[in-house]
């Protein structure tokens, strides 16, 4: 494409940019990543440390996932015919002075290369796909020995370019070829916000990148058999995760919700990747707080505990599941009535999934009965059906957020959809989506009688949308007051 054309790139900025992303790059590869703490290098140690040792390269079997994200990839490219996608995947964050957080690759990138390692870049053109990556470099170099970052001997192995497209079936090159390659060629949109040193390579436009960006997320929103098995797997090992924790009440009960939280990561990274989120283990009134992970407070007989908590695969797919548990194994009359109320909502919204109803439907039906039964109990200061206008809408002063969300590798998943697609769209077969109605009663609310004051009750499972309705995929569960209780009992002995 000529510089004249209106969708290219002026020549002087993007020269710029490439020149300077390729001279930071250099400088990059040149000098390896250390602290000034670090003991010095002497020229005989750097020399000695370079010579030695020996070299293999691993013979990886093709993953499952090279299938389908090559597949996903294809969807992508026509969307886009003669286009450029760039899709990184992101770099390492600091957490505090010279640590880093664990790191995660952006969803978009994997989900369509199926690539875990940091600093990746999927270049996708028509029927060319690469993969930049940055292998592990030579021993012959400092980074191996001194390299904080991506040192072998400090960070770990990096799996080798050729290990990399034998395990996703990708062509791959070495990410300092990136740069050199942008310089010139079609019409390139950038998934951007990802990686700062990617987006400086191309002058953006925020039309164009924004659509790439809608079309990647809305790629996600239905789900093929084989996602659809790595989210079961996910919502499984959440259900074990669930079960260590009322395994371990006592320990519970001496030490609050720190215990709550450690012992459920454990579990999520003995079989999963991660956590999906921060976990929230909400004891007494810290349940009205939605996001609660500060998880620092107590867990006390007699009162709720709200465990809303998720593990992340290995393929990096999420479970988001919540369940509301007595302290002391069993319900009180009042908090029984309650968490019936919240089950029968939920219960509503479950039943309203389907192909075809509107992705709104599960929460009109969960806030139908909610309403309801809110006006029962008197505290709706109009009638039910008045509330539920969406002109005064009431009744959410403790209902307080959407029953639904997408769900995949994001916890929130296709967040950057069409509004007109996601939330304002109808469900198909192979979406999956979470259902959590809850009642939140504020500590200090003087709209409600004292003994509702401080709980909060929310129970939220994961609904893969079938043909012909709806599946629970995270029903190994408990839900109602009854199985809760003998649950509890069971575990806790």
């Amino acid at each position: 494409m000529t510089a004249e054309s209106p969708d290219a790139v002026p020549a002087t900025a993007d020269d710029a940019a490439v020149t300077a992303a390729s001279t930071d790059a250099a400088t990059a590869a040149e000098e390896p990543r250390t602290e000034s703490h670090d003991p010095a290098v002497p020229a005989a140690y750097a020399a000695f440390m370079r010579t030695g040792w020996g070299d293999r390269e691993l013979d990886l079997p093709r993953r499952e996932v090279a299938g389908p994200a090559a597949r996903r990839r294809a969807a992508l490219a026509a969307a886009f015919p003669g286009e450029r996608l760039v899709l990184p995947a992101g770099t390492f964050k600091v957490r505090s002075n010279d640590t880093d957080y664990r790191f995660r690759p952006d969803t978009a990138h994997t989900h369509l290369s199926g690539n875990q390692t940091s600093d990746a870049v999927l270049v996708v053109h028509d029927d060319e796909h690469v993969l930049y990556a940055r292998p592990r470099a030579s021993r012959e170099t400092d980074e191996f020995f001194r390299d904080r970052q991506y040192g072998e001997l400090w960070a770990g192995r990096r799996p080798s370019a050729q290990e990399i497209s034998d395990a996703l079936g990708l062509e791959v090159r070495h990410l300092d070829r990136l740069a050199d390659d942008l310089r010139s060629g079609p019409k390139t949109r950038v998934h951007r916000g990802v990686d700062a040193g990617v987006d400086a390579l191309l002058a953006p436009d925020a039309g164009q990148d924004d659509e790439l960006a809608r079309v990647a997320s809305e790629l996600r929103l239905v789900k093929d058999e084989w996602e659809v098995g790595q989210l079961q797997e996910a919502c499984d090992i959440t259900t074990l995760g669930f079960e260590d924790v009322v395994r371990e009440w006592p320990r519970v009960l001496e030490f609050g919700e720190r215990w709550i939280e450690g012992t459920f990561f454990r579990r999520a990274r003995a079989m999963g990747n991660d956590l999906g989120y921060d976990s929230i283990a909400a004891g007494g009134a810290h349940a009205t707080t939605l996001h609660w992970i500060d998880n620092t407070g107590p867990i006390v007989p007699g009162q709720l505990a709200l465990l809303d908590m998720g593990v992340e695969n290995r393929e990096l797919y999420t479970a988001d599941v919540t369940r509301t548990l007595p302290v002391s194994g069993t319900f009180t009359p009042l908090q029984r009535r309650l968490y019936e109320l919240v089950l029968a909502a939920q219960e509503a919204g479950i039943a309203a999934v389907r192909p075809g109803a509107r992705f709104l439907a599960a929460h009109e039906a969960a806030m139908e009965v909610l309403a309801h039964g809110l006006e029962d109990l008197g505290l709706l200061p109009v009638s039910a059906q008045e509330a539920l206008d969406p002109e005064s809408k009431v009744y959410a002063r403790w209902t307080l957020h959407g029953t639904s969300h997408m769900l995949g590798m994001d916890v929130h998943d296709c967040g950057r959809a069409a509004l007109d697609v996601y939330p304002r769209g109808d469900l198909a077969a192979g979406m999956v989506l979470t259902v959590e109605p809850g009642l939140y009663f504020q500590a200090d609310d003087l709209l409600v009688p004292e003994e509702l004051r401080g709980i909060g009750i929310r129970i939220e499972d994961d609904i893969l949308v079938t043909e012909d309705g709806s599946r629970n995929l995270s029903a190994a569960l408990p839900r109602t007051a009854d199985d809760v209780e003998a649950w509890m009992g069971d575990l806790i002995g």
